[in-house]
């Protein structure tokens, strides 16, 4: 299986197409039971009655729908509203499978993100929204075919889709070849200055690369951390990716992933776990590295980043749905389930 060509012009769509079915005949035979309970029985064979309809009509009227009383304004007015709100909730659900890649989450055992409860009490509220992409050149997007696939500008769409009512702006400040110590002189201007209400930080995989300490990088990114939350903001540390480049360093890879995941503990963020997610992909799902890196050895491909926005996307998502059904998870309280 190959993922060189991420957005198919033939099997995706096809595939979508078939899910976007599935769930539009729900709401097709609603209606048309609505309808079949209103009309009065066909009595004939004449021209024109369409008799040999009656029976089929009959038994939709008969099925588990409830009847319309024609003298109670307010049931039909009840049930037009819930057939139209669902056909709403289909209709962003099909434009969303329309617009994912296939990809598969983790099957268990990696850390979520936890809880983001500043940026999904925003967007439950229909407040506007920022959210700061910090990094090198995974947040920049080297390796993407365009503007347009990098993971800032994907995660960017999938919120816009799920939420088309709310003012969402998600800012690129990533800049490649750096890490911490470059990141933290403009950690004011790049990041608190722009006031966000959620930071995602990239970091570590340039500290791997030029074989920086591990402990101090760490150390350095908890004064960022501290210096985000004294902004009011959320935050979600991104942990180094699996790809060949980075696994020749392989002890000091090891050490960046752990430290990271200590200091999201410690300060009670949220951590997406990119490198085990990526090393799921080639050891779990059985992906070729070069399906989801690009030939440097290094970087994501369009596919890879689409897939990591999908899965943050998906985490941000259903924070807030947590939010809105009164389910406020700490954010200090970090849960391990599949994503």
């Amino acid at each position: 299986m190959s993922f060189d060509r991420p957005f198919s012009q033939t099997v995706l769509p096809a595939a979508a197409a078939v899910a976007a079915l599935m769930l539009l005949a729900p709401v097709i035979v609603l209606p048309a039971r609505a309808q079949a309970a209103q009309q009065p029985a066909v009595s004939g064979g004449a021209p024109g009655s369409n008799a040999a309809n009656a029976p089929a009509a009959q038994a939709g009227a008969a099925g588990p729908a409830p009847s319309l009383d024609q003298a109670n304004p307010a049931q039909q007015k009840s049930l037009t509203t819930r057939a139209i709100e669902k056909v709403k909730q289909v209709a962003k659900s099909a434009s969303d499978i329309f617009s994912r890649v296939p990809c598969l989450p983790p099957k268990g055992g990696a850390k979520s993100m936890g809880s983001l409860p500043h940026v999904a009490g925003k967007l439950a509220a229909g407040r506007p929204v920022v959210i700061v992409a910090f990094g090198s050149s995974s947040t920049q997007g080297w390796g993407s075919s365009s503007p347009e696939f990098t993971y800032p500008n994907r995660l960017a769409a999938q919120l816009r889709r799920h939420y088309p009512g709310a003012d969402i702006t998600v800012l690129n400040h990533g800049v490649g070849g750096e890490d911490v110590p470059e990141m933290m002189k403009r950690l004011q201007t790049s990041v608190i200055d722009a006031k966000p209400d959620l930071v995602i930080w990239q970091v570590g995989t340039n500290a791997v690369l030029r074989n920086l300490d591990p402990a101090e990088t760490a150390k350095l990114v908890e004064e960022g951390v501290a210096r985000i939350q004294a902004a009011g903001a959320d935050l979600v540390l991104v942990d180094p990716q699996y790809s060949p480049r980075v696994t020749e360093h392989g002890e000091s890879a090891h050490r960046m992933v752990k430290l990271l995941g200590r200091v999201a503990e410690l300060r009670h963020v949220g951590i997406f776990p990119r490198f085990e997610v990526m090393r799921e992909w080639h050891d779990r799902q059985d992906l070729p590295i070069n399906s989801f890196v690009i030939a440097d050895g290094l970087h994501m491909n369009d596919w890879g980043y689409a897939c990591f926005a999908q899965l943050l996307g998906d985490d941000i998502i259903k924070s807030v749905g947590q939010i809105k059904l009164g389910v406020n998870v700490p954010a200090q309280v970090q849960t391990y389930r599949p994503m």
